[in-house]
């Protein structure tokens, strides 16, 4: 089935598409420019697409994004740092960017005849963001079948909404995704911090799996501090930051 990807630029979409690519199945990528301060990740979106030899779509969605305010990715918010969790991550949420993003990306594979759209939602992005949750996933692709039955069939992929990150970099490194030219940082800055959540949650999946991670970090070390408090304040196990 050809399938277009939603391509932030990121390890997960990234990885996702090496993995389509693997499999014969990847037909194009489309990434989007919402006013992210990231805005760089978008680079290493084109780098997959010219990589993997498929048309990339780039989206200007920056009037949008300017609307959908309260974001640390798209306001002068300050990004936080340390592991995920509900009272500081909450501020990197921009408001339904996942349903309008998947709708025109829905338009575009009826546009063009693929049969599918895949996304990189993972298992751990069902706490903090409400659209990578199975239930979402699930009732938007039955909402665009409405919204497209008789003139396309198209349907949505989500492969890692069940997976933790560290089973991506697995999936990725079968494939021999290049995790090094990949971006996942939310500061946008020279190097990726180490410090925000993404940063944390990044080193550690590396880490869960077993893969050496080729990323450079201004903050190489910060992350074994952030999962020991996370473990620490559950009360759990890991509390020495290896991970384990």
């Amino acid at each position: 089935m050809k399938t277009i990807v939603i391509c932030s630029g990121g390890l997960d979409s990234v990885s996702l598409a090496h993995v389509l690519a693997d499999a014969g199945e990847l037909s194009r990528l489309v990434s989007f420019d919402y006013g992210q301060r990231h805005l760089k990740e978008l680079d290493y979106a084109a780098a997959c697409a010219t990589r993997l030899g498929v048309p990339h779509h780039v989206i200007d969605m920056r009037p949008i994004g300017a609307a959908l305010t309260g974001s640390a990715l798209t306001d002068d918010i300050d990004v936080p740092d340390g592991h995920y969790a509900e009272d500081s991550m909450r501020l990197t949420v921009v408001p339904n960017r996942n349903a309008i993003m998947l709708t025109i990306a829905y338009g575009i594979a009826a546009a063009q005849g693929d049969g599918a759209v895949a996304t990189a939602v993972h298992g751990g992005d069902h706490f903090i963001y409400p659209d990578c949750r199975p239930a979402f996933t699930q009732a938007f692709d039955a909402m665009q079948r409405a919204a497209l039955d008789g003139y396309a069939d198209v349907t949505l992929r989500t492969p890692f909404v069940h997976a933790t990150k560290a089973d991506i970099v697995r999936a990725g490194a079968k494939v021999d995704t290049p995790f090094a030219q990949t971006w996942s940082c939310y500061k946008g800055g020279a190097l990726q911090c180490g410090r925000c959540g993404t940063c944390v949650e990044r080193r550690e999946a590396f880490d869960l799996a077993g893969v050496d991670d080729p990323t450079r970090y201004a903050d190489p070390e910060y992350w074994r501090k952030a999962v020991a408090t996370r473990a620490a304040a559950a009360g759990g196990a890991g509390a020495d930051g290896t991970g384990a």
